[in-house]
């Protein structure tokens, strides 16, 4: 087998996936050379010692490291150091080996084409096998400004949570909007956190910022019609996303492909009072990412339907006239992240691929 359809084959596995196309072919050519794909499909999700990937391998150490080095620079494994030793682990596509080698801002030939590659494979392949049968790897994460006093009963549904809760943060360049180009929105206000935040900083790829600075990125980012969007799971936040509808591959999932499963919506929507909405149409042109709002009868109305919570209609509307309340039917979360992914491995039918993987 061609070392690179094995590659993909492996990446495939993870719940992210990466189904078979030409473009994830050349991608994957144009980001691993052949020594490196090599070495890359010894290795596991779960990060491994040197000298452990390097006997699977069949590789002296340093021959090992120096390709394990030149693919964490790139940004398309991970790393990290336990006890001053350096240990190596594979990424997914999403979030990983699509997002980081964009980090940095792009601009040259190979980014170009990479850009136009994971485009074509977005609408080919990857939107509809990354989006959930039914769970979401991703969710939104409302406005805080936008949810009441009554309602803060989840603590994982408050976006500030997220920031003071994490140990460490790294804020990046949005890789959607860098690759797609097709908005002026910001492009810093990728946030992410732990040991993956970590790793991007050591790299180049991203820089650390104090929470005070986190929380001033959530202001820019609703302020300029930005969706927070998460990791789909309760235990905790491994970044904030912060996306627009036309260059955000977690929002493009409804607004381009219409899979009603790309992500999970807050549980809440939002709803206008009518005696106070003056129909002046800002929350349509400035505000919904989904275009679930018309005017009817010179008042706005809110396709409860197309609603994803996201809240932005509520902040930005200037009479105060529309109120989130929480949804009649809300999905359940998983109650962390490796039960949301042993779950979306499960709906995929890609467990025993995953499992094998981290068992080698």
């Amino acid at each position: 087998m061609d070392i690179y359809e094995r590659l993909r084959e492996i990446l495939d596995s993870h719940p992210s996936t990466a189904p078979k196309t030409k473009s994830i072919d050349e991608i994957l050519r144009i980001l691993f050379t052949p020594e490196e794909a090599a070495l890359a499909v010894n290795m596991s999700y779960k990060t491994k010692s040197v000298s452990s990937i390097a006997k699977a391998a069949g590789l002296s150490d340093s021959k090992a490291t120096q390709n394990l080095e030149s693919m964490a620079n790139k940004g398309i494994i991970h790393s990290r150091k336990k006890e001053g030793e350096k240990f190596y682990g594979l990424l997914p596509l999403i979030p990983g080996v699509f997002e980081f080698p964009f980090m940095k801002g792009g601009g040259t030939p190979m980014h170009q084409r990479l850009g136009q590659l994971w485009e074509e494979y977005h609408h080919e392949a990857l939107g509809a096998s990354f989006a959930g049968q039914p769970t979401p790897l991703m969710r939104v994460v409302a406005v805080e400004k936008s949810i009441t006093t009554q309602d803060r009963v989840h603590p994982y549904e408050e976006v500030k949570n997220f920031i003071n809760d994490a140990n460490y943060i790294a804020l990046a360049k949005c890789a959607c909007r860098v690759s797609v180009a097709k908005c002026d929105k910001p492009k810093e206000v990728c946030l992410i956190f732990g040991e993956t935040g970590e790793f991007l900083v050591e790299r180049g790829f991203a820089r650390q910022i104090s929470k005070e600075e986190g929380m001033k990125v959530l202001d820019l980012a609703e302020e300029a019609g930005l969706v927070h969007t998460s990791n789909n799971s309760a235990d905790r936040a491994g970044l904030i996303c912060n996306c627009c509808p036309c260059c955000c591959t977690v929002l493009r999932g409804r607004t381009q492909l219409k899979h009603p499963h790309a992500f999970e919506t807050s549980r809440f929507e939002a709803h206008v009072t009518s005696d106070e909405c003056t129909g002046c149409a800002i929350c349509i042109d400035e505000c919904c990412p989904m275009k679930a709002i018309e005017i009817k009868d010179d008042v706005a109305v809110v396709n409860v339907e197309g609603c994803i919570g996201c809240g932005l209609c509520v902040t930005g509307c200037p009479t105060g006239a529309i109120e989130l309340t929480e949804r009649k039917q809300i999905s359940s979360i998983p109650a962390t992240i490796k039960e949301m992914g042993a779950k979306v491995l499960q709906e995929k039918g890609r467990l025993d691929a995953f499992l094998k993987i981290m068992q080698s």
